[in-house]
């Protein structure tokens, strides 16, 4: 199985005083550099499974531009993909019941730091703080075929956006 993990693109700058956190939107630029690496991404033949986005608005937001480029079919919303999720947590709660082939290609959108601890987590069983994953920027995963990813998953993809548009 391969994940791939996608950063929220460029988001309103934190305003505590106007708005949550959570609410905060992609910005016209945010929306213009998504809808070019999701055009750039499906030039290269990605299809997703699903997509599963973070209930935040700007990840909420990035995805559905994925799915308005015909990316995937299936959007769904995980709490685990909220800021401070845990991918343990996720892996039990979300991956391990769903039981997908080992062909099978997921997207995650989400926030930084926890996209990056993800990885580090899923390669080397430890956050090691050596990988950033900028704003619309992608990392993919295959995650084993039997037994726990945690520190046993190999890293395919590192692309900064600058790189998809």
């Amino acid at each position: 199985m391969e994940l791939y993990l996608i950063r929220h693109g460029i988001a309103e700058e934190k305003q505590p005083d106007i708005k949550k956190d959570e609410e905060r939107s992609l910005t016209k630029e945010g929306r213009q550099k998504t809808e070019k690496v999701a055009q750039r991404i499906k030039k290269l033949g990605l299809q997703f499974e699903i997509i599963v986005t973070s209930p935040l608005v700007r990840a909420r937001q990035t995805a559905e531009i994925l799915i308005a480029n015909e990316l995937s079919s299936q959007l769904e919303e995980s709490p685990h993909l909220a800021p401070n999720g845990n991918i343990s947590s996720w892996l039990k709660y979300w991956l391990e019941p769903k039981n997908y082939a080992q062909n099978t290609q997921i997207a995650l959108v989400g926030h930084e730091p926890d996209l990056s601890n993800w990885a580090e987590n899923l390669l080397w069983g430890e956050i090691k703080n050596s990988l950033v994953l900028k704003k619309a920027g992608m990392i993919g995963i295959k995650l084993p075929e039997i037994g726990s990813p945690l520190g046993r998953s190999q890293m395919f993809w590192l692309t900064p956006p600058k790189y998809l548009l």
